[in-house]
């Protein structure tokens, strides 16, 4: 079957979690990827753990499946010459070294595209290449100079991360967006080009609405808990054994939700009749659900107000959420094959190109062999 990417080559120079996260997803829409890594230790996150896998991390294994890897010294002149041969060769270059360290190996865009004017060049930074191009680009620094932080967390709470690395997915993501675009403009023009993303921009272009808060206004957004800045309900809510997640996104589901507590003259108190008004009295609106949810469980809650059209849920875990996406029919797990852990399936589904080959993360070098002779071969020939 004809994939997605079919024919592309991808040299993956990137390590950690946004570059591995993008070549992974190229991947899983079938094109070749090589993934570069330093001979002996490879991939840094090869020995982030626990939780281990039988040959490596989990941590490496989640963006890194249906890779080639080949272990070479950028310093090592035999070995430099497989790389530039694999960048000459390749449709597309992934790269987050910091910035200017593969221009002082005359591996940078400017050097590659000489003899591959069709690459399609892509490099990660943490905050781009001009006054930034010496920070460390780490997802946890990030999230912390970049604002998220500040809006994450409780109100009495102290600035709190995201219980995942966002920024670097948030930023593969973009990366994977705009190599596909630059691909696609190939088509026309025959040429490539330099493809930059930083984890900063992704961050400030993924802010939404707290972003276009702070533009309108001026002012940054604060921390708010599990309330929403500019709608009500909209929140967590405390019943009787627990607490449920309730959405209320507009004024005729905040008519439902007072019809199942009982309560329909909420909706038409002038504090609370118009969304607007309830985020202004949010205060003197939650205590009087809450007095009401108090009254049952949390379950039967979510069952009255779902079939109502009234958007509630349980606060589960991870897997709770993977448990709910397996009984929706989603298929959230894929075999990737023997001595390997069960992968996250591919959150795109395609009618006519679906992906569904998926191969286990690489041993570290597994294709040494391979890799060399063909680009060694190249090169002499």
């Amino acid at each position: 079957m004809t994939t997605l990417l079919d024919g592309i080559v991808v040299a993956d120079f990137s390590r950690v979690l946004a570059g591995p996260l993008a070549t992974s997803m190229l991947a899983d829409l079938g094109a070749t990827v090589v993934k570069v890594e330093r001979p002996g230790t490879g991939d840094d996150t090869r020995h982030w753990g626990p939780p281990w896998t039988s040959t490596t991390s989990a941590y490496f294994d989640c963006a890194n499946r249906s890779k080639q890897s080949v272990e070479l010294d950028l310093d090592d002149p035999a070995d430099h010459r497989i790389a530039l041969d694999l960048m000459a060769t390749a449709d597309v270059v992934v790269e987050n070294f910091r910035p200017g360290a593969l221009a002082a190996k005359c591996l940078a865009y400017d050097d590659v595209r000489r003899s591959n004017p069709g690459v399609v060049y892509c490099s990660i930074s943490g905050f781009g290449t001009a006054g930034g191009a010496t920070l460390p680009g780490y997802d946890f620094l990030v999230q912390a100079v970049g604002g998220l932080m500040s809006i994450t967390g409780g109100t009495d709470a102290e600035p709190t991360k995201v219980g995942v690395a966002l920024v670097d997915v948030l930023t593969s993501k973009d990366a994977v967006i705009g190599i596909l675009a630059a691909l696609n403009e190939r088509h026309a023009s025959g040429e490539g080009q330099l493809v930059e993303v930083n984890l900063l921009s992704s961050l400030l272009g993924s802010l939404a609405n707290q972003a276009s808060s702070y533009l309108a206004t001026g002012a940054a957004p604060q921390r708010m808990g599990n309330q929403h800045p500019s709608i009500a309900p909209y929140e967590t809510l405390r019943c009787a054994d627990g607490i449920i997640a309730v959405c209320c996104g507009n004024d005729a589901q905040f008519v439902r939700l007072a019809g199942v507590l009982g309560r329909p003259e909420l909706a038409a108190d002038e504090r609370f009749a118009h969304n607007a008004d309830r985020v202004t009295n949010r205060s003197q609106l939650v205590p009087l659900i809450e007095a009401v949810l108090a009254g049952g469980p949390a379950a039967e809650w979510i069952t009255d107000l779902t079939e109502v059209g009234v958007p509630a849920g349980a606060v589960g875990d991870i897997g709770s959420a993977f448990d709910l996406a397996t009984d929706l029919g989603l298929a959230p797990r894929v075999d990737v094959g023997p001595d390997a852990i069960d992968q996250v399936r591919h959150p795109i589904t395609y009618s006519r190109t679906p992906v569904d080959t998926y191969r286990r993360p690489p041993r570290l070098g597994e294709h040494n062999d391979v890799v060399r002779a063909r680009h060694t071969q190249k090169r002499t020939s």
